[in-house]
């Protein structure tokens, strides 16, 4: 591999030797497809220029890059599911160099090609990508990944427990991580599977929130497409979304892992380009702030404003790796600097970047846990942002999240980065509503049993709804999050063993309101700005199921997608193919490409299965 990159590092070397960097500057434009022809949007291609140069695909695949000097440059494509390329193109002075690359469908490879007026094509591909094609294992290295066990939520009968009670999530990281996994050729362990993420990691085409509520709240009730006999009931809520010239200022520390296992390049250097994509549009209001730890931690760049943008690159491109990780000391570090450039109208937020591998001074997930439940009580929340492969630490991410009152992404990616941290900033840095939690009350007489479908690491004590001393999730500027029941009705039959009746008591007595058409009372309670008492809002789910809309159909195969990599036990009669036919169905509009990445990404998961497990359908054409 070392070899074949050298060759095509001399040729490029020789390309640009030459070719004259003088004239007007030009034009590269272009678009990407796949193998069959058909656009590919959301790709990241990056121009190899100085400051580097980004472009995402739109919905026909198109990109441009304008007022390029004339010259050599090498373009990379990357999207995760697909191989990345990079092609070397020559820009000649005032015209338009025009490209169509081409990205295959499989593990991440590189394939190098010279466009535009240069000598014959180059084409390479990885030993990695090889050992996938032909259902090779890639050699084995040591992993020490670590994921918390999921008990996954069972059937509840409604006459024993009439409230589900949960805190709202956020976080996408599971998604990203997942797609990481099945990119690689590998099915994801079933700890890495948290289903509420995989599905609020899409957007819904909820309303946009009326009156002084900042956010919606929509129910919808259908048959449920794994178990025909049941109901699938949905619960969305969409956060106010934010005009950027009505944004409030931010005041961000970013916490950045310089420890020696942060070197591989889908670790520091990727956290590098990533911020530097923020930092991009940064407006003089905000400040940033550049915190690092590793043995020992350190202020790289003090609080400065968003518009001293050289200034603030220049701190970013200094970072190196190398060293232990002292996790706390920098946790510690970060806090102190917000503190002292706190905004009390503004957005206050430390994003810690890291792979979680702490291992000097507090490593324990408990007490790095406690140091973060101390340091949230002045305001300050913490975003979290997990990298790399290898030495993930999962569960201690999510955790210092949770308890930050933040959010955990996984950047598998460039592209990942840039819809974290850029295309939805407001959704990640500014929160709109705090301690969000839902409360659900089931009506006997319209519901036999119900399971809450993920959420397992958010479920509350129905004592912890009013009690507004109770920690919850928060919901960021233009955010939606949905939670999913499955509903068992009266006269189906409940999984399980029986239960003997009751020597001393009687079942419980219904009320009038139970002879009304509904199934539940969905009510949620949440505060604003810096108040400590809860508002609560209540809405009824009618029992009056409709035809599947798109909102449930995409948000019921991503559900039925999670639960067969979970290998769940309330999977029933689902299947790769049918969440795969159901989310072509209700894709409805992704101008992103980001639900057309999913199918994909299930066809993915199906041939894995297949060729893992020996079970399973593969529903490739």
């Amino acid at each position: 591999m070392r070899l074949r990159m050298s060759v095509v590092v001399a040729a490029i070397s020789t390309l640009v030797v030459l070719v004259a960097a003088q004239g007007k500057p030009g034009t590269i434009e272009g678009t990407v497809t796949d193998t069959t022809g058909a656009p590919v949007p959301g790709v990241t291609v990056t121009l190899a220029i100085t400051p580097p140069r980004t472009a995402i695909t739109d919905e026909r695949g198109r990109f441009a890059f304008r007022n390029v000097p004339a010259g050599v440059y090498e373009l990379t494509t990357a999207l995760t599911g697909f191989m990345s390329t990079k092609t070397v193109a020559m820009v000649n002075g005032g015209e338009t160099t025009r490209l169509s690359l081409q990205m295959p469908v499989g593990s991440v490879a590189e394939t190098v090609t010279v466009a535009g007026t240069a000598p014959s094509v180059m084409t390479q591909s990885s030993l990695r990508a090889f050992a996938f094609d032909v259902g090779l294992s890639p050699a084995p290295r040591f992993n020490t990944e670590s994921y918390d066990h999921i008990d996954e939520n069972g059937v509840r009968r409604v006459a024993d427990h009439p409230l589900s009670t949960f805190s709202i999530d956020v976080d996408t990281a599971s998604y990203a991580n997942v797609r990481r996994f099945l990119s690689d050729g590998q099915l994801p362990p079933a700890g890495a599977v948290r289903i509420e993420e995989l599905i609020n990691y899409f957007h819904f085409d909820y309303p946009q929130p009326t009156g002084n509520v900042p956010f919606s709240v929509t129910t919808e009730l259908a048959e449920c497409p794994w178990n025909p006999a049941h109901r699938l009931a949905l619960i969305g809520i969409h956060g106010r979304e934010i005009d950027d010239k009505d944004a409030a200022p931010r005041n961000l520390v970013f916490l950045i892992d310089v420890s020696g296992s942060m070197m591989s390049a889908d670790k520091l250097p990727l956290v590098r380009t990533a911020m530097r994509m923020l930092v991009d549009v940064l407006t003089p209001r905000d400040r940033v702030a550049l915190v690092v730890y590793a043995g020992a931690s350190g202020l790289v760049l003090p609080s400065t404003p968003g518009d001293q943008k050289d200034t603030i690159h220049r701190a970013i491109e200094r970072l190196e790796a190398g060293g232990s990780t002292n996790g706390a000391d920098g946790i510690t570090l970060a806090y102190r600097v917000a503190r002292q450039h706190f905004m009390r109208d503004g957005v206050n937020r430390v994003v810690l970047a890291t792979d979680g591998d702490f291992n000097v001074g507090v490593t324990s997930q408990d007490e790095l846990v406690r140091l973060i439940e101390r340091e949230r009580a002045s305001g300050i929340f913490l975003s979290v942002l997990g990298v790399g492969t290898g030495n993930l630490k999962d569960s201690t991410l999510e955790k210092l999240a949770d308890k930050g009152n933040g959010n955990y992404a996984y950047l598998d990616s460039l592209h990942e980065a840039r819809k974290v941290l850029v295309r939805e900033a407001g959704a990640t840095l500014t929160t709109i509503a705090r301690d969000v939690k839902i409360q659900v009350e089931f009506n006997p007489k319209a519901a036999k049993a119900y399971r809450l479908i993920g959420y397992e690491n958010r479920l509350l004590n129905k004592e912890d709804f009013n009690d507004d001393k109770k920690d919850a999730g928060e919901i960021g500027a233009g955010h939606s999050v949905t939670a999913l029941y499955e509903i068992v009705p009266p006269g189906a039959p409940v999984d399980g063993a029986s239960v003997d009746k009751l020597k001393y008591q009687r079942p419980s007595e219904t009320t009038r309101a139970a002879d009304a058409a509904e199934l539940a009372t969905v009510k949620i309670r949440y505060k604003v700005g810096h108040e400590q008492a809860s508002r609560l809002i209540t809405q009824v789910l009618r029992n009056e199921p409709t035809t599947m809309t798109v909102n449930l159909g995409f948000a019921s195969s991503v559900a039925e997608f999670g639960m067969l990599l979970r290998n769940s036990e309330h999977r029933g009669h689902a299947s790769f193919a049918t969440a795969i036919a159901r989310a072509r169905t209700f894709r409805g509009a992704d101008a992103d490409g980001y639900r057309a990445e999913f199918i994909r990404l299930a066809d993915l998961a199906a041939g894995l299965q297949f060729r893992q497990t020996g079970t399973g359908r593969n529903v490739r054409d």
